[in-house]
């Protein structure tokens, strides 16, 4: 009762604060934001050798485009991610590798709550593996194609302004082959917690 008391009166004085920020807003239909995003895989894997990249914060940029109030497209970028990968049944790291994985996403924008404007999505991602770096004879497949789940606020701060909160769940997976066999299945499967800034005009 106490946490949900102290949630509403954070919310009515988050609005307090963003509805004339909100006001003075003159709406357009682009919309670009930066990020800073932390990955939290899941690291699940069927190979038998309990394989697992590490967690980090990343930059990431998008550009959403609105066809209506309600409905926009975004497009999400990043830099390639060098990420290590482990194995605890080997004692621990055993390679590196990068991967670049751009989301698409159609979303879904409320526009009927005063002073923040939540929005869900869902689209696709692909991914691409480079700088493979393993144990000999140890190959993954390099191309992975899953779907991609989003929910978020932006909150207007000022004229053309909003601080952006944003959380997606990205399906990501790679197949691990050993001597050309295929060994099992390593599923990333991050969620993706991001914080930043945006611009509409």
């Amino acid at each position: 009762m106490k946490k949900t008391t102290l949630f509403a009166a954070a919310a009515a004085l988050l609005a307090a604060v963003a509805g004339p920020a909100q006001a003075q807003q003159a709406e357009g239909p682009w919309l670009v934001r930066a990020r800073a995003v932390h990955l939290d895989s899941s690291n699940k894997d069927s190979t038998g050798l309990d394989l697992s990249i590490n967690d980090k914060w990343l930059p990431e940029a998008d550009c959403t485009y609105f066809f209506t109030p309600n409905i926009a497209a975004e497009l999400i970028l990043t830099v390639p991610q060098k990420q290590k990968l482990s194995s605890s049944v080997l004692g621990g790291q055993i390679g590196t590798l990068k991967h670049l994985p751009p989301v698409l996403a159609a979303q879904y924008h409320f526009t009927n709550f005063d002073g923040f404007k939540p929005y869900v999505g869902a689209g696709v991602n692909y991914t691409r593996f480079s700088s493979v770096h393993l144990p000999a004879g140890v190959t993954i497949d390099k191309n992975s194609w899953g779907p991609a789940l989003q929910v978020g606020v932006d909150v207007p701060v000022a004229k053309n302004i909003y601080l952006n909160f944003d959380v997606k769940k990205v399906y990501l997976k790679t197949d691990v082959f050993a001597a050309g066999v295929k060994a099992g299945t390593f599923k990333v499967d991050p969620v993706l917690v991001g914080v930043g800034i945006g611009y509409r005009f």
